[in-house]
């Protein structure tokens, strides 16, 4: 969160027009402009952990991290730039949390990638701050408007579930494969074998489709689940109570607030952050996860097939299999030795 995404560079060519401003700034950051942007008054919040971390350290109780903003985040912000996300439902979801909460009369400034899909907010948000586009620079978009009537948020409403196996899914916007398992997800799952015990740890855990479906056929096992997305730990939670699976959900940056070691680490790693691709979440994955296994224990992940994986758990572990694959993905393991690089 050093260098300026070009969603960022576009807000700075009106930097001067904020200085006055009391702003909230919330949505897809990928930066910390929240931190060093000029302004009267500055807050943030977010739903995601690791973004949270970076700016908490510069803002303090001025950036919040949660599934839902409250009135305390938003304080006495007169003016919002949302970052838009790739998510359209997750975009929905988010907007109609804040604008509910924020004055009227508020300016709301939104921006975001064109490939992202950012033009949508003009329709969204006609009924409540009707937009206008004022400007387009690093392939982004930049709209203005201001609040004129307050939508009616209810986050209840924003719950979806799917069956897998008889398993009931729990799942929020934003949350990965929300209206349905994905194939990656499937492949990996094919690869856990019945009867499985003892710790293990899903990273970026999701709607927790993962653990619930190992501990239906492997009751033995003891769960952590953790996730940088709000969302994700909240789907998560719900769908190991929908199923009366226990376990531990909480939020973490890979392995930034894990402790203790498992005899199995299981994901489905992330390869892109916002609309940035990004394989620092895997990397951290791959070489953290000989701190967190126990001799003998396996990670076991599923990435799409072109990513350079097998080099990095043959750097960190000095051994990996691919247990399955098709044309697209494959599943890789890596048993914990003596001999990995702890």
């Amino acid at each position: 969160m050093s260098a300026f995404t070009p969603a960022s560079e576009v807000l700075l060519r009106h930097s001067d027009d904020f200085e006055a401003s009391r702003i909230l700034f919330a949505g897809d950051l990928q930066d910390d402009l929240p931190a060093r942007l000029d302004t009267a008054a500055s807050r943030v919040h977010t739903q995601q952990y690791h973004h949270w971390q970076v700016l908490s350290r510069q803002m303090g109780e001025r950036a919040s991290y949660s599934l839902v903003a409250d009135a305390a985040a938003v304080g006495d912000s007169d003016t919002l730039i949302y970052y838009w996300p790739k998510n359209k439902p997750e975009a929905l979801f988010q907007l109609t949390n804040l604008l509910s909460l924020l004055p009227i009369g508020c300016d709301i400034f939104v921006v975001g990638e064109n490939r992202s899909g950012v033009r949508s907010a003009e329709q969204m948000l006609e009924q409540y701050a009707p937009m206008n586009k004022i400007d387009s620079a690093r392939r982004c978009g930049l709209y203005h408007g201001r609040l004129e009537t307050k939508p009616a948020f209810n986050a209840d409403g924003a719950w979806g579930e799917y069956q897998h196996d008889g398993l009931t899914i729990k799942t929020l916007p934003g949350v990965f494969s929300r209206d349905g398992l994905d194939v990656g997800s499937q492949l990996l799952l094919s690869t856990l074998t019945p009867h499985t015990k003892g710790k293990v740890l899903d990273v970026g855990c999701g709607a927790g489709v993962l653990s619930v479906t190992l501990a239906s056929h492997s009751p033995k096992v003891r769960l952590t689940l953790c996730d940088v997305s709000a969302a994700a730990v909240e789907a998560s939670r719900a769908t190991l109570a929908a199923n009366g699976i226990e376990g531990e959900v909480l939020a973490s940056d890979v392995f930034s607030d894990i402790t203790g070691r498992f005899d199995m680490i299981i994901s489905n790693p992330p390869f892109h952050d916002g609309m940035q691709t990004s394989l620092d979440a895997a990397q951290t994955l791959i070489r953290g996860a000989v701190r967190h296994l126990n001799i003998g224990g396996e990670l076991r992940i599923v990435a799409n097939a072109f990513l350079p994986y097998p080099q990095v758990l043959d750097e960190a572990f000095g051994n990996h299999e691919v247990m399955a694959q098709t044309g697209r993905f494959k599943v890789y393991r890596a048993v914990m030795g003596r001999k990995a690089k702890r």
